[in-house]
């Protein structure tokens, strides 16, 4: 079979031999009696999310299949599930049961990622956890100085990236959503940017000083991000990934206490969104995510202060993506590969995917931009609003 007038995320057009599954020829023009013209259609890898809890934080084999089908729908072809479910996993059991659960699924890879803390703040068995198939540690900055080092120590050891969510326990407790106008307006306790920033800062010195590889998950802050570029600069080992809802999404969406707007970390006034924006246009940002979360309406449709954290997102992710960065001129489609394809797949050692003679085509799909549709989901920030581009399995 050959795919003809097939776009590059260069914007270069060529045509694409398969054969038995593989990649055999990409040129100019390949003669063949039997091909299929995609007319200018995109053809891609599929997307890397790194950041993807299940439905209501429920770990159970329902909700992997659902999250899986959602990624699959939306152009995701490889997940990293985040370990702060319940049960959480962080034992060799629940980890076990996992694993199990997904070996079963063919069309989207899920690897594992383990919680470097247990309920009480101790140390889960890391070392055990990482031989067993965890693709790496998370850990949140709740973890005394003490503990950072043990896990810090571990890393190092076995060589991988720590996924490090910045945020401080004693100021973020009270607190629902950012702290501003916005919160203060609705009478709603604030989590101030220090919450983030004063973690970043301690966790950069210690991946300095024990020479390890630290990604930050959904950074929210300008400043986090000033930081991290600085210790870039530096030689330190540190990336920053940061969700799209920040990008897009301000405090605002919050007004008349909107629960789906209810997200962790909190969306930030619009000053502060905007300089994520440009960040993102000055290659400050290393990893996007959807941040996918959701939630049923039973945690949803409650006081805000109760309501559960998260939306939804991972089932539109190619055309959100798409829409509001690179059909509005802010990215690349060259650009949004790197941020949602190869910088992932670095950050925690795998392959990369590229458009290339013997690659499996099953690592990539055609997303035709002449489509477009309405996003019909009430736990999403983007529900109602038209987005563009429609993926299709080669």
């Amino acid at each position: 079979m050959v795919y003809k007038n097939c776009k590059l995320a260069n914007d270069d057009i060529v045509d694409i031999e398969v054969k038995d599954g593989k990649i055999v020829k990409i040129a100019k023009e390949i003669k063949s009696d039997v091909s299929k013209d995609i007319n200018g259609a995109y053809v891609l890898p599929k997307l890397v999310d790194l950041n993807v809890r299940l439905k209501d934080l429920v770990l159970n084999g329902k909700n992997i299949k659902k999250v899986a089908n959602e990624a699959k729908e939306g152009g995701v072809g490889h997940i990293v599930l985040l370990p702060d479910l319940t049960p959480s996993i962080d034992d060799e059991v629940v980890l076990e049961f996992t694993k199990n659960t997904i070996k079963d699924i063919k069309d989207v890879k899920i690897d594992i990622s383990i919680n470097a803390l247990k309920e009480d703040l101790s140390l889960s068995n890391i070392a055990i956890l990482l031989k067993k198939g965890s693709v790496a540690p998370f850990m949140s900055t709740i973890a005394k100085n003490n503990i950072a080092i043990k896990v810090a120590e571990y890393v190092k050891m076995y060589k991988t990236t720590l996924f490090c969510k910045a945020e401080d326990n004693s100021l973020k407790s009270q607190g629902v959503m950012f702290e501003g106008d916005v919160s203060s307006k609705l009478g709603l306790a604030g989590i101030p940017e220090l919450s983030e920033v004063v973690h970043v800062s301690r966790m950069i010195e210690i991946a300095k000083y024990y020479d390890i590889a630290i990604l930050f998950k959904s950074i929210s802050s300008p400043r986090s991000l000033d930081m991290i570029k600085k210790a870039k600069e530096e030689g330190v080992d540190v990336k920053a990934e940061v969700s799209l809802h920040h990008l897009l999404k301000s405090d605002k969406e919050c007004e008349g206490f909107n629960t789906i707007a209810k997200i962790d970390p909190p969306l930030v006034d619009d000053n502060l969104k905007e300089e994520l924006l440009k960040a993102l246009k000055e290659d400050g940002i290393d990893i996007l995510t959807t941040l996918h979360q959701p939630s049923s309406p039973v945690n949803k449709e409650v006081a805000f202060f109760d309501a559960s954290y998260g939306s939804s997102s991972l089932r539109d992710a190619f055309s959100l993506y798409y829409t509001k960065l690179v059909k509005s001129g802010i990215i690349s489609m060259e650009k949004l590969m790197q941020l949602c394809v190869y910088n992932p797949l670095k950050a925690i050692n795998q392959d990369i995917v590229e458009l290339k003679e013997q690659e499996d085509i099953d690592k990539f799909l055609i997303f035709d931009t002449t489509k477009s549709y309405m996003i019909k989901d009430n736990n999403s920030l983007y529900n109602e609003e038209e987005i563009f581009g429609e993926v299709i399995e080669l």
